[in-house]
């Protein structure tokens, strides 16, 4: 597993945001509406030989499927990815992602995610190794859990980053694990405007959402066809659908 960045970036300060899809592709979706709204900058990627051997098109320009993007008002570096990670990676990839943050001096680390409910709420949902950050969303109206289950890259995250004393927020929203809407990246991104304390515009994230959505499940569904070609149809993974 690898961080690879086109140039050295000055980071110091900096909130990393993790968007990989899980459940009702929450990260991806927030993430992507993101990148368009705040024209994030494209300074780097992942690699990795558990990753899948596929390149993203996007305008017509091949593009590693899995991404760093920048934005230097906010002080955001955004990590998105157009494939399911696969669960041999979860471990590798959270250990690089903290591996990161400690090189570069970065504030706060955030996933973005859904969490599956049989009749979903627009209630806003945080995990975080930090009480006063708890504390703070509370009187924001995004509610701290204190009961549950956290898993994939964000649970990683949680608990590895204790040792390095670096506050880590998991930021969830309520979905149903059978569909997709845009309607719980609007969420989301509601969270993270309350918890940064920034103000990213949501009115066309409806219809960009379902692009993205769109464009995400292809992508889904063209890694799972190249894997099943080239390792004979062994899974790579849990489904995000399951």
């Amino acid at each position: 597993m690898e961080i690879m960045l086109f140039k050295d970036q000055s980071l110091k300060g900096y909130t990393l945001i993790e968007g990989f899809p899980g459940i009702g592709l929450v990260g991806p979706m927030a993430g992507s509406y993101l990148i368009e709204k705040l024209k994030m900058d494209y300074i780097g990627y992942l690699r990795s030989e558990m990753f899948p051997p596929i390149a993203a098109v996007h305008n017509g320009v091949p593009m590693f499927p899995a991404r760093i993007y920048k934005n230097e008002e906010y002080k955001l570096v955004l990590f998105i990815a157009e494939f399911t990670i696969p669960a041999a990676a979860i471990r590798s990839i959270s250990g690089e992602l903290l591996a990161f943050a400690r090189k570069y001096g970065i504030n706060r680390l955030v996933s973005v995610g859904g969490m599956p409910a049989s009749k979903p709420t627009e209630d806003i949902f945080m995990v975080s190794n930090d009480p006063s950050a708890l504390k703070k969303v509370a009187k924001l109206g995004i509610n701290p859990i204190d009961e549950g289950v956290v898993a994939g890259v964000s649970a990683e995250l949680l608990v590895n980053s204790q040792a390095l004393k670096l506050p880590v927020m998991d930021i969830l929203v309520e979905v149903d694990p059978s569909i997709t809407n845009p309607k719980y990246a609007e969420l989301a991104i509601t969270g993270l405007n309350k918890l940064l304390d920034i103000d990213i515009d949501l009115s066309e994230l409806d219809k960009e959402a379902k692009e993205v959505e769109e464009k995400i499940k292809e992508m889904m569904k063209k890694v799972k066809d190249s894997h099943e070609h080239y390792s004979g149809g062994e899974e790579t993974g849990p489904s995000m659908y399951a």
